[in-house]
């Protein structure tokens, strides 16, 4: 795709969604953080009815430990591999409490540090929480990228280098929430809904669905 072509690719995108944000419901950087942690290989549906009654009980990280791990897997235990989150999130808040007084850091590297958090939970955590321009890729965007042609990769690492590479800077900010929903709504893995796709005669899609 050409450097216009992208211009012009992600222009169409922010005329249809001109404020974007994440479908995880959160009120502070620690419950998107533990969010974020709940929604690996969970939809966000799922997460949002969990943590409804969750932050209600343990908003913040003092509350968290409070609940301990046993009431925090009663809260979670609808959400798959419900075990190990409830051990990731315990361990990180108490690292949260430990070493950064509480408060979610704003650096890659001490997100990284706590357990559950790998490269694209930090990513949405920073774009999200901190106004960093970072692109988290997971299923959605890295099939996007593939399939139109914006940033072809074989590894969500590499997708998200090119991504960052050939994205506009004024797009970047946005870009993650632009990309993810329209995987998740438009562009999907088994039935693409290209009639409808803004970006349509941007895409380098060879098999396009004409109806």
């Amino acid at each position: 795709m050409t450097p216009a072509a992208i211009a012009r690719f992600y222009t169409a995108l922010e005329a249809a969604n001109p404020q974007p944000r994440s479908e995880l419901n959160y009120q502070s950087p620690y419950q998107l953080l533990v969010a974020v942690i709940l929604s690996a290989q969970a939809t966000d549906k799922s997460v949002n009815l969990a943590t409804a009654a969750l932050f209600r009980v343990a908003p913040a990280p003092a509350s968290m430990l409070a609940l301990g791990l046993a009431g925090l897997r009663r809260q979670i235990r609808t959400i798959g591999l419900f075990n190990a989150k409830a051990r990731h999130i315990i361990a990180s808040t108490r690292i949260l409490i430990e070493r950064h007084g509480g408060q979610v850091p704003a650096g890659r590297a001490a997100l990284e540090e706590l357990p559950g958090v790998g490269r694209k939970t930090a990513n949405v955590v920073l774009n999200a929480a901190f106004g960093e321009p970072t692109i988290a890729v997971d299923t959605h965007i890295f099939r996007v990228a593939n399939r139109t042609g914006l940033a072809p990769g074989r590894t969500p690492r590499a997708v998200e280098e090119l991504l960052l590479a050939v994205t506009p800077a004024r797009f970047r900010q946005n870009a993650h929430h632009w990309l993810l929903l329209h995987g998740r709504y438009v562009c999907k893995a088994r039935r693409p809904e290209c009639p409808r796709c803004a970006v349509r005669q941007w895409c380098g899609f060879g098999a396009k669905v004409t109806a």
